[in-house]
Protein backbone atom coordinates (compact mmCIF):
# COMPACT_ATOMS: atom_id res chain seq x y z
CA UNK A 1 0.00 0.00 0.00
CA UNK A 2 1.11 3.59 -1.11
CA UNK A 3 2.14 5.64 1.70
CA UNK A 4 0.94 8.70 1.23
CA UNK A 5 0.28 9.82 4.91
CA UNK A 6 2.77 11.34 7.29
CA UNK A 7 2.88 10.34 11.24
CA UNK A 8 4.51 13.46 13.13
CA UNK A 9 5.11 11.94 17.26
CA UNK A 10 6.45 14.62 19.98
CA UNK A 11 7.88 13.04 22.82
CA UNK A 12 8.19 14.87 25.88
CA UNK A 13 9.47 12.35 29.09
CA UNK A 14 6.17 10.56 29.45
CA UNK A 15 4.01 12.85 27.12
CA UNK A 16 3.24 12.08 23.47
CA UNK A 17 1.54 13.89 21.20
CA UNK A 18 0.99 11.86 17.91
CA UNK A 19 -1.29 12.92 14.88
CA UNK A 20 -2.02 11.45 11.30
CA UNK A 21 -2.47 13.69 8.33
CA UNK A 22 -2.19 13.00 4.37
CA UNK A 23 0.76 13.74 2.18
CA UNK A 24 0.47 16.47 -0.93
CA UNK A 25 0.77 15.19 -4.04
CA UNK A 26 1.86 17.82 -6.71
CA UNK A 27 0.13 15.18 -9.41
CA UNK A 28 -3.61 15.41 -6.81
CA UNK A 29 -5.83 17.90 -8.74
CA UNK A 30 -6.16 21.39 -7.30
CA UNK A 31 -8.82 20.47 -4.96
CA UNK A 32 -8.14 16.97 -3.64
CA UNK A 33 -4.29 19.14 -2.93
CA UNK A 34 -6.14 21.98 -1.50
CA UNK A 35 -7.66 19.41 0.86
CA UNK A 36 -4.75 18.13 1.70
CA UNK A 37 -3.09 20.95 2.76
CA UNK A 38 -5.85 22.02 4.87
CA UNK A 39 -6.07 19.04 6.69
CA UNK A 40 -2.34 18.80 7.48
CA UNK A 41 -2.38 22.75 8.82
CA UNK A 42 -5.43 21.66 11.09
CA UNK A 43 -3.37 18.79 12.33
CA UNK A 44 -0.22 20.75 12.76
CA UNK A 45 -2.49 23.56 14.41
CA UNK A 46 -3.33 20.88 17.03
CA UNK A 47 0.15 19.92 17.70
CA UNK A 48 2.38 23.14 17.79
CA UNK A 49 3.41 24.78 21.11
CA UNK A 50 2.13 28.34 19.97
CA UNK A 51 0.94 29.72 23.88
CA UNK A 52 3.92 29.98 26.89
CA UNK A 53 1.67 27.59 28.79
CA UNK A 54 2.23 24.64 25.78
CA UNK A 55 5.62 25.40 25.50
CA UNK A 56 6.01 24.97 29.42
CA UNK A 57 3.81 21.75 29.31
CA UNK A 58 6.77 20.51 27.16
CA UNK A 59 9.70 21.12 28.93
CA UNK A 60 7.89 19.71 31.96
CA UNK A 61 6.88 16.84 30.72
CA UNK A 62 10.82 16.13 29.23
CA UNK A 63 12.15 16.82 32.42
CA UNK A 64 10.39 15.55 35.03
CA UNK A 65 8.17 12.64 36.80
CA UNK A 66 5.86 11.71 39.58
CA UNK A 67 8.21 11.88 42.75
CA UNK A 68 10.50 15.27 41.11
CA UNK A 69 9.51 18.23 43.20
CA UNK A 70 7.41 21.05 43.31
CA UNK A 71 8.52 23.89 45.39
CA UNK A 72 6.98 27.33 46.86
CA UNK A 73 9.61 30.02 48.61
CA UNK A 74 7.96 33.33 49.84
CA UNK A 75 9.69 36.18 51.41
CA UNK A 76 9.22 37.36 54.63
CA UNK A 77 8.80 41.18 55.68
CA UNK A 78 12.22 41.71 56.39
CA UNK A 79 13.42 40.24 52.70
CA UNK A 80 10.39 41.40 50.57
CA UNK A 81 11.58 42.71 47.49
CA UNK A 82 10.57 46.07 45.99
CA UNK A 83 10.32 45.08 42.62
CA UNK A 84 9.86 42.31 39.83
CA UNK A 85 13.63 42.90 38.93
CA UNK A 86 14.88 42.61 42.42
CA UNK A 87 13.05 39.11 43.13
CA UNK A 88 14.30 37.59 40.18
CA UNK A 89 17.81 38.51 41.21
CA UNK A 90 17.66 37.17 44.55
CA UNK A 91 16.44 33.87 43.17
CA UNK A 92 18.63 33.53 40.45
CA UNK A 93 21.19 33.86 43.79
CA UNK A 94 19.58 31.43 45.30
CA UNK A 95 19.30 28.47 42.30
CA UNK A 96 23.13 29.57 41.71
CA UNK A 97 23.61 28.32 45.53
CA UNK A 98 21.64 24.85 44.65
CA UNK A 99 23.38 24.12 41.15
CA UNK A 100 27.00 24.51 43.54
CA UNK A 101 25.97 21.79 46.24
CA UNK A 102 24.60 19.71 43.28
CA UNK A 103 27.65 19.99 41.89
CA UNK A 104 29.94 18.79 44.84
CA UNK A 105 27.81 15.73 44.39
CA UNK A 106 28.31 15.28 40.95
CA UNK A 107 24.58 16.11 40.34
CA UNK A 108 22.30 18.52 37.97
CA UNK A 109 19.71 20.71 39.33
CA UNK A 110 17.11 20.85 36.41
CA UNK A 111 14.73 23.67 37.54
CA UNK A 112 11.65 25.47 35.61
CA UNK A 113 10.37 28.22 37.84
CA UNK A 114 8.29 31.48 37.84
CA UNK A 115 7.82 34.63 40.17
CA UNK A 116 4.43 35.85 40.97
CA UNK A 117 3.05 38.67 42.97
CA UNK A 118 -0.38 39.12 41.84
CA UNK A 119 -3.82 36.97 42.66
CA UNK A 120 -6.84 37.01 40.84
CA UNK A 121 -10.05 37.95 42.72
CA UNK A 122 -13.01 37.88 40.74
CA UNK A 123 -12.49 40.12 37.72
CA UNK A 124 -9.22 41.83 38.95
CA UNK A 125 -6.14 41.76 40.22
CA UNK A 126 -4.65 42.14 43.67
CA UNK A 127 -1.19 42.65 44.80
CA UNK A 128 0.63 39.95 46.98
CA UNK A 129 3.46 39.05 48.46
CA UNK A 130 6.00 38.39 46.69
CA UNK A 131 7.12 34.21 45.59
CA UNK A 132 8.49 31.61 43.15
CA UNK A 133 7.27 28.25 42.29
CA UNK A 134 9.78 26.01 40.47
CA UNK A 135 10.54 22.05 39.17
CA UNK A 136 13.18 20.34 40.68
CA UNK A 137 14.75 16.76 39.59
CA UNK A 138 14.83 14.85 43.13
CA UNK A 139 17.76 13.36 44.49
CA UNK A 140 16.58 12.04 47.48
CA UNK A 141 18.45 14.34 49.74
CA UNK A 142 16.53 17.77 48.43
CA UNK A 143 14.12 19.25 51.64
CA UNK A 144 16.76 20.16 54.00
CA UNK A 145 18.99 21.73 51.59
CA UNK A 146 16.12 23.75 50.08
CA UNK A 147 15.36 25.16 53.63
CA UNK A 148 18.80 25.82 54.31
CA UNK A 149 19.46 27.44 51.04
CA UNK A 150 16.65 29.66 51.16
CA UNK A 151 17.22 32.13 53.49
CA UNK A 152 14.39 35.04 52.53
CA UNK A 153 12.07 33.36 55.14
CA UNK A 154 10.91 30.55 56.43
CA UNK A 155 7.15 30.07 54.38
CA UNK A 156 8.47 27.48 52.08
CA UNK A 157 6.32 24.64 50.50
CA UNK A 158 8.17 21.13 48.93
CA UNK A 159 5.81 18.67 47.52
CA UNK A 160 6.12 15.52 45.43
CA UNK A 161 4.39 15.60 42.10
CA UNK A 162 2.04 13.63 40.75
CA UNK A 163 0.51 12.64 37.91
CA UNK A 164 -3.46 12.15 37.38
CA UNK A 165 -6.40 13.21 35.02
CA UNK A 166 -7.13 15.77 36.44
CA UNK A 167 -3.41 16.96 37.48
CA UNK A 168 -1.20 16.87 34.26
CA UNK A 169 1.49 18.88 32.97
CA UNK A 170 -1.01 20.73 31.14
CA UNK A 171 -2.58 22.09 34.71
CA UNK A 172 0.67 22.62 35.77
CA UNK A 173 2.29 24.87 32.82
CA UNK A 174 -1.05 26.71 33.38
CA UNK A 175 -0.96 27.39 36.42
CA UNK A 176 2.66 28.87 36.62
CA UNK A 177 1.43 31.30 33.95
CA UNK A 178 -1.47 32.16 35.21
CA UNK A 179 -0.54 35.75 36.37
CA UNK A 180 -0.82 38.44 33.90
CA UNK A 181 2.56 39.88 33.13
CA UNK A 182 3.29 43.45 34.26
CA UNK A 183 4.51 44.52 30.99
CA UNK A 184 3.73 43.37 27.13
CA UNK A 185 6.42 40.83 26.14
CA UNK A 186 7.20 39.56 29.80
CA UNK A 187 8.11 36.39 30.22
CA UNK A 188 6.42 34.12 32.52
CA UNK A 189 8.72 31.55 33.05
CA UNK A 190 12.41 30.60 32.66
CA UNK A 191 14.46 27.18 33.09
CA UNK A 192 18.04 26.08 33.57
CA UNK A 193 20.12 25.83 30.12
CA UNK A 194 20.47 21.53 30.94
CA UNK A 195 16.95 21.51 30.87
CA UNK A 196 15.86 18.83 28.12
CA UNK A 197 14.19 19.55 24.78
CA UNK A 198 11.06 17.27 23.37
CA UNK A 199 12.22 14.87 20.57
CA UNK A 200 10.21 14.96 16.99
CA UNK A 201 9.65 11.87 14.65
CA UNK A 202 8.05 12.45 11.17
CA UNK A 203 7.77 9.26 8.99
CA UNK A 204 5.77 8.17 6.13
CA UNK A 205 3.10 5.93 6.64
CA UNK A 206 0.23 3.71 4.59
CA UNK A 207 -2.71 4.68 3.80
CA UNK A 208 -4.69 2.54 6.89
CA UNK A 209 -2.06 3.49 9.42
CA UNK A 210 -4.44 4.15 12.43
CA UNK A 211 -3.63 6.02 16.02
CA UNK A 212 -4.09 3.43 19.06
CA UNK A 213 -3.55 4.80 22.52
CA UNK A 214 -1.07 2.29 23.80
CA UNK A 215 -1.89 -0.32 26.93
CA UNK A 216 -1.76 1.36 30.23
CA UNK A 217 -1.44 4.89 28.75
CA UNK A 218 -3.39 7.40 29.87
CA UNK A 219 -5.75 9.78 27.40
CA UNK A 220 -5.36 13.65 27.86
CA UNK A 221 -6.95 14.49 24.14
CA UNK A 222 -8.12 13.62 21.20
CA UNK A 223 -9.61 14.88 18.04
CA UNK A 224 -10.86 13.78 14.65
CA UNK A 225 -10.77 15.80 11.22
CA UNK A 226 -12.83 14.02 8.51
CA UNK A 227 -12.94 15.50 4.88
CA UNK A 228 -14.22 14.39 1.52
CA UNK A 229 -10.35 13.98 0.21
CA UNK A 230 -8.52 14.06 3.80
CA UNK A 231 -8.57 12.82 6.69
CA UNK A 232 -6.59 14.02 10.10
CA UNK A 233 -6.13 12.83 13.58
CA UNK A 234 -4.34 14.07 16.54
CA UNK A 235 -3.63 12.09 19.93
CA UNK A 236 -2.07 13.16 23.12
CA UNK A 237 -1.39 11.11 25.89
CA UNK A 238 0.51 10.12 29.30
CA UNK A 239 2.51 6.90 27.98
CA UNK A 240 2.56 3.88 30.44
CA UNK A 241 4.67 3.83 33.43
CA UNK A 242 3.12 7.56 33.68
CA UNK A 243 1.56 6.49 37.61
CA UNK A 244 4.44 4.94 38.81
CA UNK A 245 6.98 7.45 41.04
CA UNK A 246 9.86 8.00 40.23
CA UNK A 247 12.98 7.03 42.72
CA UNK A 248 14.70 9.83 44.09
CA UNK A 249 17.96 9.13 41.70
CA UNK A 250 20.15 12.15 40.69
CA UNK A 251 20.91 12.79 37.54
CA UNK A 252 24.46 12.86 37.22
CA UNK A 253 26.48 15.39 35.04
CA UNK A 254 27.85 14.70 31.58
CA UNK A 255 31.87 14.51 31.80
CA UNK A 256 33.45 17.59 29.53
Amino acid sequence: MAKNRTRKIITAGLLVVEAIYPRVDRRDPDRVRAAKHKASSEAQKRMNAIHSFQKLELGLAANYRPGDLWVTVTYDDEHLPGSRREAKRRFAYFLQKLTVERKKHGQDAVVFWNTEHKHRHEDHWQDRRWHHHFALNATGDDYELIRRLWTYGANIEIRKLKLDKDYTYEALARYMCKEAPDKVGQHCWSCTRNARKPEVETIRVEDDEQLQLPRGALQLFKETGDGVYAKWRVLKYLAPGWDRQRPPRARRRRRA
